[in-house]
């Protein structure tokens, strides 16, 4: 197994919903790796946790990476969340993603959920994406 391609895989990955026709108009420049500091739009996406399986072969190192995208909003329902988490979708499944070190097997949908927060004042809708990843690159 390796972890080496999770960097690249998240910069792609970032670097297509960046570039996302459909994304930026629901939310504009407010996709984020990282929160920044100060106040927040009330909708936004931002990059979450990920987890990484072994599924390596005889040809690459590779792994499976779980990455959670999530969409977050103040707004009183679920509508414009769920507006932005289809173009999230549409722009990742099966996207064809150029990696800066090793290659993009797939990228599939695996699941969502969809819940308010605590406070009950933001919607939160957290998506998870499965991408096969080989690492083809000798470091």
């Amino acid at each position: 197994m390796t972890y080496a391609v999770s960097a690249a895989l998240q910069a792609a990955v970032f670097q297509k919903l960046s570039n996302d026709v459909a994304l930026n108009a629901l939310v504009g420049t407010a996709i984020y790796d990282a929160l920044p500091a100060g106040t927040l739009p009330s909708l936004y996406v931002t990059l979450g946790p990920e987890d990484a399986r072994q599924q390596s072969d005889k040809t690459a190192e590779g792994a499976w990476h779980n990455f959670i995208i999530s969409v977050i909003t103040d707004s009183a329902g679920f509508f414009a969340a769920k507006q932005v988490a289809a173009a999230i979708s549409d722009a990742l499944i099966d996207a064809d993603l150029t990696l800066t070190r090793g290659r993009l097997a797939g990228l599939y949908f695996f699941r969502a959920r969809a819940r308010r927060e605590s406070t009950g004042q933001q919607r939160r809708i957290d998506l998870t994406f499965r991408a096969r990843v080989d690492d083809t690159t000798t470091p």
